[in-house]
């Protein structure tokens, strides 16, 4: 045995000349033991080692003036099928592993094949790093997507981050590369260097699939330790997956995890210490959900989590994968739903990330009328890349399977079904029919809502969709969407800009409570007064709201009030519960302190009055989304800017009667028809003293007289309170 001989070193010139430039495509086919008839030959190339022994056969000769070491045998060299190298770095110390270039590929060829077609939904678990015990030996399979690369390797501390020392072989034109590296187990750092075929610049990338990533402002991807936590939810996603929830009652709170509450140093709290504080917070107030806005790794706190840079990483910020999933497991037992504010819409340019990942357009759109979101500054994915459709609808999957998630809400979907969403006529590439409708976008939502909806029963797609797109929760078959529900940006829209009004305006503006009726059934509807409507000066909720103090907190009230009675389930971001006078800053903690005040606690004893009564009270959900659930009584009195109307479970049931009074006026004796003879019972009265109220009402109950009014057979005498909502109760029995 021997090194090379000159003329084996002559005919892999071109071999190591590529592998030493760090541009080698295939180096399984060079690097390693490799026989040929009567003669074998063995090669390594590790960079800034000073000697190596290739355990059973000996010291490894050096090809003069490289990195390069080599053997050749006329006999055939006595290796393990897994062979193992020894070595001195640069430093003196020991090193020794088994040669990653003694694995043949691990990559099946179905999972390629599905990848390839766009059809892969559990795409995470061949792409990224993971754990892996080949042949009794035990490493991390690296494995990426990057077709315009001429070489890949994985980098990380383990390797001084040389990209030499481990290049990734090529499997062929699905343009996936992959690499078993031995000896390497969970926690390590890790990152791709890519280098483009064409213009031979080399590139440092995340991994878009890997599952931890470093806590900001690092970067680097983190291989994973399998999952620890022991779910005990089985019941809840039992339950969950036979829930009618059209039908049942959802009330969300919306929150950002980074900023509900802090430590005494400002630090974020743990998923531990958020699930000790947030989850009896928001089940004592009553609320259905919680809502987080998004978690998925993003470089950026400005961005609110919504430039997202790791698709299937939950940010380091709150702790370990496990402590998410273990935070999910409590809220179930505690009766709590969870979603995720999921962005599939558009990512960010930061250099380790998705854009330009291989060296040219590839996760977006190469057409950079089509690719830019000018207002955001970001990139937009390519949903006409089949690739790319593998790549989000994997991520989707995997939030709701790994971490049980009780469904998606799906940001800025307006951007995603229009070419010309935020262009300001500026040019835009067309559809092939001309028209201004993303074709493949819309391909691609249907895909997610049917992808699932069949794996994970009983979960939720929620739309953030802003503008009349038609049939968004509608089902494909039929030409829609295929969303669960919608976002109702018209009732808030409308809703805000009245209360904004000053009380003696608003009967010229009655119209904007009463033309949602109009359309509140077209679309399975979620009424939002979200983290959007309290940022960018827009004012907190009760910033918005015109008077003095007493009067702010009164409309306020009244708003809430009209939310909760409205058709449609509830959205409510955190601080709004208890009147939030600033805009939200996610740089810091709510304004705690305000629930010493008797006016700010009544507000968020109100809104648990209300979410209670909506949860218990079938008549407030169960047809949320059917017209045989609501019937106005009264909606045209503009002058006195007053609202009835009745909310029903059944059309021969005693439904609950809601009276509105949007002025600071009290209204006596105000006459209203209702359907049910008998006493109706106060049930809730927003000015009430407990709610930080005037106390204005109708001591509890009252009877009905027996004339009609409002072309109904008989009617009450009300006081209307000011600024205040009514929801009355026919005692039962009750009879038409």
């Amino acid at each position: 045995m021997h090194g090379w001989r000159p003329e084996t070193c002559a005919r892999f010139a071109a071999d190591l000349r590529l592998l030493a430039e760090g541009r080698h495509h295939d180096p399984h086919a060079v690097l390693g033991h490799h026989g040929e008839p009567g003669r074998e030959r063995f090669l390594a190339h590790i960079p800034a080692a000073t000697d190596v022994v290739l355990e059973g056969a000996g010291v490894l000769p050096r090809i003069a003036g490289t990195d390069f070491f080599a053997l050749e045998s006329d006999v055939p060299l006595p290796l393990a099928p897994h062979w193992r190298l020894q070595w001195r770095d640069s430093h003196g110390q020991a090193r020794a592993q088994v040669d990653p270039y003694s694995f043949a590929p691990l990559t099946g060829a179905d999972d390629l094949w599905l990848f390839s077609g766009g059809r892969h939904q559990d795409a995470w678990r061949f792409l990224g790093a993971h754990l892996r015990h080949v042949d009794d030996v035990d490493g991390v399979l690296f494995t990426v997507w990057a077709p315009n690369a001429e070489r890949v390797s994985v980098v990380g501390p383990f390797c001084q981050w040389d990209g030499r020392r481990y290049p990734l072989r090529s499997l062929g034109v699905s343009g996936v590369w992959e690499l078993f590296v031995p000896g390497l187990g969970a926690g390590e750092l890790y990152k791709f260097e890519l280098r483009h075929r064409g213009s031979g610049q080399v590139a440092l990338r995340a991994d878009p699939y890997a599952r931890a990533a470093e806590l900001r402002p690092a970067t680097a991807s983190v291989v994973p330790a399998p999952p620890a936590h022991h779910w005990t939810d089985g019941d809840w996603l039992a339950r969950r997956a036979e829930r009618d929830w059209l039908h049942a009652p959802m009330s969300i709170y919306e929150v950002h995890l980074g900023s509900w509450r802090r430590r005494a140093d400002g630090s974020f709290l743990s998923y531990d210490e958020l699930a000790d504080a947030l989850i009896p917070y928001a089940r004592d107030l009553g609320f259905t959900h919680l809502e987080l806005l998004p978690i998925a790794e993003h470089p950026l706190d400005d961005s609110w989590g919504y430039q997202v840079t790791g698709q299937f990483a939950p940010t380091a910020r709150f702790g370990s994968p496990d402590g998410l999933r273990e935070f999910v497991d409590r809220c179930h037992a505690a009766g709590l739903g969870v979603l995720l504010d999921w962005v599939p819409g558009h990512f960010p340019r930061d250099a380790h990330g998705l854009a330009q990942f291989d060296g040219e357009p590839l996760y977006e759109y190469a057409d950079p009328r089509k690719g830019e979101h000018r207002d955001w500054g970001t990139l937009v994915f390519d949903y006409d890349r089949r690739e790319v459709r593998s790549f989000l609808i994997s991520s989707a999957c995997y939030w709701l399977e790994q971490f049980h998630f009780d469904g998606l809400r799906v940001d800025a979907v307006a951007s995603m079904l229009y070419l010309d969403y935020g262009r300001r006529g500026l040019d835009y590439a067309p559809n092939r029919h001309g028209g201004n409708q993303n074709l493949e976008a819309i391909d691609f939502l249907r895909e997610l809502n049917a992808a699932t909806h069949a794996r994970f029963p009983g979960t939720v797609v929620i739309a953030e969709e802003s503008t009349d797109w038609p049939m968004v929760s509608r089902p494909a078959h039929d030409g829609g969407l295929g969303f669960s529900m919608k976002w109702n940006m018209g009732w808030m829209h409308d809703t805000l800009a009245y209360l904004q009004e000053d009380p003696v305006h608003r009967g010229h503006h009655h119209e904007r409570l009463t033309f949602g009726m109009m359309y509140a059934y077209s679309e399975n509807f979620v009424l939002p007064l979200s983290h959007d409507e309290v940022v960018h000066l827009k004012r907190s909720l009760l910033g918005r709201m015109p008077g003095d103090a007493w009067q702010r907190l009164a409309n306020l009230r009244l708003l809430f009030a009209w939310q909760w009675c409205f058709p449609g389930k509830k959205l409510l971001f955190m601080g709004g519960e208890f009147g939030q006078p600033s805009e939200w800053d996610f740089r810091g903690a709510l304004p705690w302190q305000l629930l010493d005040d008797a006016g700010h606690a009544g507000i968020r004893r109100l809104v648990a009055d209300l979410n209670h009564l909506y949860r218990d009270d079938a008549r407030l959900h169960a047809r949320e989304f059917e017209p045989a659930g609501f019937r106005w009584l009264s909606c045209d009195d503009r002058w006195h800017s007053v609202l009835v109307f009745e909310r029903r479970q059944h059309a021969d049931q005693a439904g609950l009667v809601i009276a509105l009074n949007f002025t600071p006026v009290p209204r006596e004796a105000y006459r209203i028809g209702v359907p049910n003879r008998g006493r109706y019972r106060e049930v809730l009265n927003t000015d009430a003293a407990h709610y930080g109220g005037s106390n204005v009402g109708n001591l509890g109950s009252l009877q009905t007289l027996d004339e009609p009014s409002m072309d109904q057979p008989w009617s009450l005498d009300l006081t209307l309170p000011p600024l205040g909502a009514l929801i009355l109760a026919p005692e039962l029995p009750a009879t038409r």
